[in-house]
């Protein structure tokens, strides 16, 4: 981890930028090109903390020849055994686009099938296999290793899961989602 973090800024610094805390009455005290400095973005830390937690779970995940992607999906597959595609890219995040070939690898590695619903031919099922449950066995130490990584005390830990989430159930909610 980078030690160098931009946490000294206060939150009159960070406000005319912030979607999150609105544009304040001290939007006028910056230039617009303190608008693109990176030190006040929120989106980089979120960024920048997402690539360095996934870069913990590499090897983890090395070990059950997922990625980090196919993990999270193995993990609502374990939790829910089957689902349609568009429900777990709606659960993840993730477009079919980025889903789709992801499901044929994970089908190919026989961790799951994928048929068309018999209900409605559109809809895409996607279902845990025998040997995808069998992965979850192995799995189920990851994340207990990766508590070990992350170095927060149990309420930072809960406080960063609250807002983390808070902020996923605002986003999207001016366009209709």
């Amino acid at each position: 981890m980078r030690s160098d973090n931009k946490a000294n800024f206060s939150i009159k610094d960070i406000t005319p930028f912030c979607p999150a805390a609105g544009a304040g009455p001290d939007a006028s005290a910056f230039s617009p090109e303190d608008a693109l400095k990176l030190d006040v973005q929120l989106c980089f830390p979120l960024y920048a903390a997402s690539r360095e937690v996934i870069k913990n779970y590499r090897p983890l995940l090395e070990e059950l020849d997922l990625t980090y992607t196919q993990y999270i999906a193995m993990m609502l597959l374990w939790d829910r055994r089957s689902m349609t595609s568009k429900e777990m890219g709606d659960a993840l995040y993730l477009d079919s686009g980025t889903l789709t070939p992801m499901l044929k690898k994970m089908e190919a590695k026989g961790l799951l099938t994928r048929c068309r619903g018999t209900d409605d031919e559109r809809n895409l099922v996607v279902t845990v296999t025998e040997a995808g449950m069998e992965l979850r066995e192995k799995a189920v130490e990851v994340p207990e290793r990766m508590a070990g990584c992350l170095k927060l005390q149990p309420e930072e830990a809960a406080d960063l899961y609250r807002l983390l989430y808070g902020l996923l159930g605002r986003t999207g909610e001016d366009d209709g989602e």
